[in-house]
């Protein structure tokens, strides 16, 4: 019998899937467009109510009496706030006015040839407009100068001509500078930042004697600033607040850089953490003079671990005084003075014991390097006393490669491992250099050390070279390895711990992961892209602390007040004798650099 049903033919799982997929990829990609394109729109929209707004405000500064076109508390002073927030559309705006008054060279300027007497010619206007809410919104930028439509007359103001750099004396830009002078009428309240020459001039400021307070500073960086004279605590301030005269230009030169840190570890030579360490922390800087004022002197305390970071520090030179009524200091790692270069974080370990109860520190370092000096015999003799302590293991250098290569213990102090053929090592003796070839040097070369065992629980701080300075179109170079066992492979890195970088200052910090490592070496590179000059090293060291035993220290406890003679000795060097030293107080320093012999 004939079917006479129709069989019909379904979809099957698999082609509604890909149905779907497609159509959710579509709608995706239809969705995403629409999107785009509604973002298009809203940036375009919010631009333009931006550069509405400016257009707003030119021309309500059009309008206005010239007399009047300036900022509150600004110089010129005048009826427009420097910023305010306006609402369009829902739509919030920040609107920032800057107006400064403008010197003209071509009727000569303030100071200049020829020397205009009324610098303030025309006023220059910039606002800016900013949407925080925003996504992805620049700020509009715009600027004009308005003129005074009648001529000008002689000026009874002044100029201020402000100056920023940093610690190596490069021009500053984008420093924000605060001036207020509550002396004057109206009041004056500037903050504004410096050009692209680290410079801001202030012209058309009103005469004022030493009341201009200006402070200069910068994200993440120091400040520098004017003090007022005759105040209690600075009565003599360097660099008291400003002083403008009629038609005289008052220059002014302000310095900050990145501030820096020091993370102090307050400890016994066991290594065991001691909390509650009160000390005072005080820098070289002046900001006034008899009596001498220091720009940073303040008392710290380490908390209950014995740690604590001092931040916002400037560069400047550090030195620290224990007040623990508990506790002496019988150490530091570094040694103090501690230079502190712009955006350093520096850890320094304190070494404490208790009083006992008048001590003497012994500081010894080499007189040509100023490095801590270790296997050095420090004597102290009085009648009924008799004591010598040897200084910690603080530095290892190595001044003399002229032995030659193949010694893998540092054993021979003028061997060393291995070079790899462009390296002269004793020409002359207790230098390194490149190798002369026929009258000409080679463009680069190396040299691996010998493995230096510094002991167990080592903690690796500086390396260092001599000379720092090198001729042109060369360069020194240093990495550094450690291991715990003297017959595994050796990986030498630079400062961030790769073997892509290099260690190239003269003092760095050695990278963290070599610290707990007993065993070390360093291989050196020089290099010169001139065949007539070659680079060269007389001194490679490096400092470290083992055992939190501080280097190139000692100290003497339980001592009796009254004269001690104090002998220190080391092979090498010349020794120092010092007869009827006196002890007459509970803790006293001294501090002894020894000349190689």
């Amino acid at each position: 019998m004939k079917n006479l049903f129709k069989k019909n033919k379904g979809y099957t799982l698999i082609e509604v899937i890909i149905a779907i997929s497609i159509f959710v990829g579509v709608s995706a990609a239809v969705y995403g467009g629409y999107s785009r394109v509604l973002r298009v729109i809203s940036v375009i929209k919010e631009r333009e109510i931006a550069t509405a707004l400016v257009n707003e405000r030119f021309e309500i500064i059009r309008n206005m009496p010239y007399a009047s076109i300036g900022t509150y508390g600004g110089i010129p002073s005048g009826q427009i706030s420097s910023s305010e927030s306006l609402v369009r559309d829902g739509i919030s705006f920040a609107i920032n006015t800057t107006i400064r008054n403008y010197d003209d060279p071509y009727d000569g300027t303030l100071g200049g040839s020829p020397n205009d007497l009324s610098p303030a010619d025309a006023k220059l206007v910039e606002v800016e407009v900013n949407c925080s809410s925003c996504q992805n919104f620049v700020p509009v930028f715009f600027s004009t100068r308005v003129s005074p439509k009648n001529l000008e007359t002689s000026s009874t103001n002044g100029a201020l001509v402000i100056k920023v750099f940093d610690a190596d004396g490069v021009a500053l830009p984008d420093a924000n500078v605060s001036i207020v002078n509550n002396s004057v009428s109206p009041a004056i309240n500037i903050n504004d930042v410096t050009g692209i020459d680290g410079t801001l001039t202030i012209v058309d400021a009103p005469p004022a004697t030493e009341t201009y307070q200006i402070t200069v500073t910068k994200s993440g960086y120091s400040t520098d600033r004017t003090y007022p004279v005759g105040a209690v605590s600075n009565p003599n301030p360097s660099k008291p607040h400003a002083t403008v005269l009629t038609q005289q230009i008052t220059q002014l030169s302000f310095s900050i850089d990145e501030v820096s840190s020091i993370s102090v570890s307050t400890k016994l030579q066991t290594c065991s953490a001691v909390g509650g360490i009160d000390f005072n922390l005080f820098g070289s800087k002046l900001i006034g003079t008899g009596p001498d004022v220091l720009k940073y002197d303040v008392d710290h305390t380490s908390n209950g671990s014995g740690q604590i970071t001092i931040g916002s520090l400037d560069w400047d030179t550090y030195n620290m005084t224990l007040t623990d009524s508990s506790y002496d200091l019988i150490g530091t790692n570094p040694l103090l003075a501690l230079g502190l270069t712009p955006g350093a974080s520096q850890p320094m370990d304190v070494i404490v014991a208790s009083k006992d109860p008048n001590r003497l520190l012994v500081v010894v370092t080499d007189q040509s390097t100023a490095l801590p000096l270790e296997g050095v015999d420090v004597q102290l003799v009085k009648t009924g006393f008799d004591e010598t302590k040897t200084t910690g293991r603080g530095y290892i250098n190595q001044t003399d490669w002229s032995g030659g290569g193949g010694q893998e213990d540092f054993t021979i102090e003028d061997e060393y491992s291995s070079s790899d053929g462009n390296i002269e090592n004793d020409s002359p003796i207790g230098s390194l250099k490149l190798r002369d070839v026929l009258g000409s040097y080679v463009s680069d070369g190396n040299l691996i050390s010998s493995t230096f065992d510094v002991g167990a629980g080592t903690n690796f701080s500086n390396i260092y070279w001599e000379p720092l300075s090198q001729p042109l179109n060369t360069d020194v170079k240093f990495q550094v390895a450690s291991s715990n066992s003297t017959s595994s492979g050796w990986t030498f890195a630079g400062p961030d711990g790769t073997t892509s970088s290099y260690y190239f200052a003269g003092n760095q910090d050695i990278h963290s992961s070599n610290n707990g490592n007993r065993y070390f070496r360093y291989k050196v590179f020089l290099e010169s892209s001139d065949s007539a000059e070659t680079s060269n090293i007389t001194d490679a060291s490096f400092t470290f602390t083992s055992s939190c035993v501080p280097p190139g220290q000692v100290s003497f406890g339980g001592l009796s007040l009254g004269d001690y003679t104090i002998t220190i000795s080391k092979s090498g060097y010349d020794s120092y004798v010092q007869t009827n030293y006196t002890i007459n107080s509970s803790w006293q320093k001294l501090e002894i650099a020894l000349s190689p012999s």
